[in-house]
């Protein structure tokens, strides 16, 4: 493998994406695609569906890594049909999620839709019914490995991001953290098809952090959150590496279990703005970022979206770790 022609992947999805937002970002504001930044003074109203742009990128990285592949036999140990396969899950989800975004599903409905774009991977039967578990050994999943783990681990991954979000850079930021984290893990373990896939996400979500860190110009939306989940996810399962997964998805877990307790409040999430800080409502906190708000006794959005990436890095250092 020459990683020169990963750095392209990367300069490729950067580029397309990160020259695309001026020329949409308007284009919402215009159509009225827009949402209300809640952790503001004024909650103004910003321009929504980001992940859009941020998929499409993506995919150009993709498409350019199967071009090479195909016509210049770059890449050649790329599996094309899992490739493939995986880039038809992300599209199915982003097109769920852009749905979500213009319509707004229900919570339960969303919950359980990223399962039917999974089919692509299930239909191939991608991954390895013997999964490598660090410390531990192998374990033979047989056919339930692509029937239950494939569709459970594209819908818990996407829904895991869709639910810790709302913060100005935060899904972008913690998404490229992940993204970075696996990335090592995949070149590591020589697993280029993931490695592909990742590099083309992170070039996408270095450009699109540029538009979304505080103060935001555009909000990344749940087209964008649930794609995030939907290329970690594939990634994992066509590397092989699920331990890394579970590892670097404890935040999200701990996010879930809090708001699991409090019934998964659809309001009252994000936090109360008092002088240029967020803070826990006097009742507690509902979620993972309302727990830090508690514990520093106010932060800045800024901080917080800090304060969880660094969160994040550790995660991902210690699965990193594991692999070594």
């Amino acid at each position: 493998m020459q990683l020169i022609y990963v750095v392209f992947i990367f300069i490729i999805s950067y580029m397309v994406t990160f020259f695309s937002f001026p020329i949409v970002i308007p284009r919402l504001k215009k159509a009225g695609i827009v949402g209300k930044n809640m952790n503001s003074e004024k909650q103004e109203e910003i321009p929504e569906m980001g992940g859009l742009i941020m998929t499409i990128g993506f995919a150009a990285g993709i498409i350019m890594a199967i071009a090479l592949r195909t016509f210049y036999d770059v890449f050649l140990t790329v599996d094309l049909t899992s490739i493939l396969a995986a880039l038809a899950t992300i599209l199915i989800v982003m097109l769920i999620g852009v749905f979500d975004d213009l319509v707004s599903v229900s919570q339960r409905v969303k919950a359980f839709m990223p399962i039917f774009a999974a089919l692509p991977l299930m239909a191939i039967k991608e991954g390895q019914y013997l999964m490598k578990i660090p410390l531990y050994g192998i374990v033979n999943l047989g056919v339930y490995y692509s029937l239950i783990i494939v569709p459970l681990g594209i819908a818990g991954a996407a829904n895991a991001i869709n639910m810790l979000a709302g913060f100005n850079g935060l899904e972008v930021g913690m998404g490229i953290v992940i993204m970075g984290s696996l990335a090592i893990i995949a070149y590591l373990l020589g697993e280029v098809t993931s490695l592909i896939i990742l590099i083309a996400a992170l070039g996408a979500l270095l450009a699109t952090v540029y538009y979304n860190w505080y103060p935001a110009k555009i909000l990344i939306g749940d087209v964008g959150t649930l794609s995030i989940g939907a290329i970690i996810a594939s990634a994992i399962i066509i590397g092989n590496f699920e331990m890394a997964g579970i590892i670097v998805i404890i935040p999200y877990v701990v996010d879930f279990i809090i708001k699991a307790k409090n019934h998964f409040p659809s309001e009252g999430w994000w936090g109360i703005y008092r002088n240029g800080k967020l803070y826990c409502p006097d009742s507690g906190p509902v979620g993972l970022c309302q727990l830090i708000m508690k514990l520093f006794g106010g932060i800045s959005e800024r901080n917080l979206v800090l304060v969880l990436m660094g969160i994040e890095t550790v995660c991902g250092l210690v699965a990193i770790l594991l692999y070594i």
